[in-house]
């Protein structure tokens, strides 16, 4: 018989270090197949230095990240951690920044995708070719996410491992064939190429090869022991991608060294260069003979791969923030709405999936990373005030991890990786606004109009700009018989078997055992865990309350919402949880192409705590294997 184990409250936590780390890489080491070059377009030669600087201030972030996440592991990052330090007014202005951000992930990995696929077709290097490349796939992924199809989470995790992979491959190659400290040195001419003005700016942009680190942050609500598996998560992320952006720059400009104040690495297609697919650059520059045009069409493949991921994930980071946004009454309830039928936030997906689509038009690769470290940078330097406020104001709350390196301020523990990561950052948005005057116009119209967005549907609420209102969705009430043995009956997203549940009455006949019955609800991906899903839940009660007419006062039962695909996994959870002698279960509805008993089923057998049946209804023959 299997243990015991304590009933989990809450949301359901069934992502592991694993999952959260290949999501986060995926997003987060996506970047340097963009930002190498639009590091290289501002700072020549000094773009390793560039690289090195950003990644000092992206290894404080990292930690001030996980302190704060640990703290309150739900969505919505340094938004989330505003709203705890500060009040809602200072959340929605970073949530807004967070929302350009994320306009501008999808923007810019869109844009830069069709470079890499240049390789077999050449029209995609130049305008309008990628332009209107770019936009199709933000429209295809779009419709992809108001139908809420299925995220492969494990092809995710290949994709990420096959990219790091690839990536150190690259640089252990470019060291052994093309690193030159003495090229590295003669590429600086500090003052002329790069004049002061463009080598600050590169700073923040160079920031851009390390947003993303907040996915782990929207994630952490889903997350196993987040105590733990954040802080690890973040770690392995820290450590790939700097080992990655602290030596392929150098190795970039070792094979495309600077010369008379130019370097390939920063040029445009139209003039023979790669700033628009800079590894793709790297790998024609390595010397690499005759495995060269192989290696051409596997990065560029890859490339393209990964880009197409990045896409995806800031669409639904686009979802999960205004949905999230809504529910704080921090956005008009019209772009929160979710479609009748897919359940997923549709209006949101198509006004930012098109304001997405507005900022690729003009084709300008340094205006979306400009643009890119203006929302980077806010919502990092509100994330370091954010954990230096709480150590002041929450001084005794629960903290899975500490920010390292404290020093005591009256009487009070300050992290040093807070304040000199937030005046790095600080400083960073301050040289990105200043120095670049389209990027201070477009940024400030649009927190502008966020701000203008917010007080006027606060207002018309009835509600203040500082208080925190959220929208409660009613939970179900859960019974579960803990006290002796019983039979568990499972169904998913409300299919209900009254032979099903007449299975187990007569299992249970013996010894007047108590029969369970869990609903599992599949949420799509690209919107929250907890999302409101009135037509689900209530077919799920009804299911519910259809068992107990045909069972009795002995059957007891709830509803819970899953990711796709890990509603197998509940099934065995909540069996150990509640010591069943038995699983109940039917068998759905068969597809073309599918397996036998399909995923859920195939779970729950392969991971049995106890006897499962599969009822075959409407057959009478049923299945049953022993654990």
């Amino acid at each position: 018989m299997a243990e015991r184990r304590p009933k989990d409250t809450g949301l359901e936590r069934v992502l592991g270090t694993g999952a959260l780390f290949s999501t986060a890489y995926g997003n987060v080491g996506s970047s340097i197949y963009y930002a190498l070059g639009l590091v290289a377009i501002f700072a020549l030669g000094m773009t390793p230095v560039v690289f090195l600087i950003a990644g000092l201030i992206f290894l404080c972030t990292a930690a001030t990240y996980t302190e704060a996440t640990t703290m309150y592991p739900e969505a919505g990052g340094s938004s989330s951690f505003a709203r705890r330090a500060f009040n809602e007014f200072w959340s929605a202005v970073t949530a807004w920044g967070q929302m350009l951000n994320y306009i501008i992930t999808v923007a810019i990995s869109a844009f830069f995708l069709p470079h890499y696929l240049g390789i077999v077709w050449e029209p995609l290097l130049t305008a309008p070719g990628d332009i209107i490349a770019g936009i199709a796939v933000v429209v295809f992924l779009g419709a992809v996410n108001v139908f809420g199809a299925r995220e492969a989470a494990s092809l995710n995790v290949v994709l990420a491992v096959a990219d790091f992979l690839t990536q150190v491959a690259l640089v252990v190659l470019g060291i052994v064939l093309v690193l030159s400290p003495e090229t590295l040195v003669e590429n600086v001419d500090f003052g002329v190429s790069p004049t002061l003005s463009d080598f600050l700016i590169a700073i923040p942009v160079g920031m851009v090869a390390f947003t993303g680190i907040d996915t782990i942050s929207n994630m952490a609500e889903e997350a196993r022991d987040y105590g733990e598996t954040v802080p690890r998560a973040m770690s392995g992320v820290v450590v790939a991608v700097m080992t990655i952006s602290l030596t392929l720059p150098a190795v970039a400009l070792s094979a495309m060294p600077v010369e008379d104040g130019r370097t390939l690495l920063a040029l445009g297609p139209e003039e023979g260069g790669f700033a628009d697919n800079p590894v793709l650059g790297v790998v024609q520059n390595l010397r690499l003979g005759s495995l060269e045009p192989i290696a051409e069409i596997y990065v560029g493949l890859l490339a393209a791969t990964i880009l197409l991921v990045a896409t995806n994930a800031g669409l639904i980071g686009l979802s999960r923030l205004s949905y999230s946004m809504g529910q704080y009454r921090q956005l008009p309830e019209r772009l929160r709405r979710l479609h009748p039928r897919f359940r997923t936030p549709y209006v949101a997906i198509i006004v930012f999936g098109l304001l997405a689509c507005v900022t690729i038009l003009p084709g300008q690769a340094e205006f979306l990373g400009t643009v890119y470290a203006f929302g980077a940078m806010l919502g990092f330097t509100v994330a370091h005030a954010s954990v230096i406020a709480l150590r002041f104001r929450h001084p005794d709350a629960e903290r899975p991890y500490r920010s390292p390196w404290n020093v005591r301020v009256r009487g009070t523990e300050v992290p040093m990786t807070a304040v000199f990561g937030g005046l790095g950052t600080g400083a960073a948005f301050v040289v990105v606004t200043v120095l670049n005057v389209e990027t201070m116009i477009i940024g400030g119209l649009w927190i502008s109009m966020g701000i203008a967005v917010y007080v006027i549907y606060r207002r018309r609420q009835g509600l203040t700009l500082r208080e925190t209102n959220k929208i409660v969705m009613p939970k179900p009430v859960v019974e579960h018989e803990v006290e002796y043995e019983s039979v568990l009956v499972a169904f998913e997203d409300g299919r209900f078997s009254g032979a099903a549940v007449s299975t187990a009455s007569r299992l249970a006949a013996r010894r007047r055992r108590g029969i369970h019955v869990l609903v599992t609800i599949s949420v799509p991906p690209n919107s929250p865990i907890d999302a409101a899903m009135p037509e689900q839940e209530a077919l799920a009660q009804t299911a519910i309350d259809s068992a107990r007419v045909r069972g009795g006062r002995r059957v007891t039962g709830h509803w819970e919402k899953v990711r796709p695909g890990q509603a197998g996994r509940r099934i065995t959870d909540e069996a150990r949880e509640i010591n069943a002698r038995a699983i109940v279960m039917t068998l759905p509805p068969r597809r073309t192409g599918s397996s036998l008993f399909g995923k859920t089923v195939e779970t729950v057998l392969s991971d049995r705590p106890c006897r499962v049946i599969i009822d075959s209804s409407p057959r009478t023959e049923a299945a049953a294997t022993d654990g």
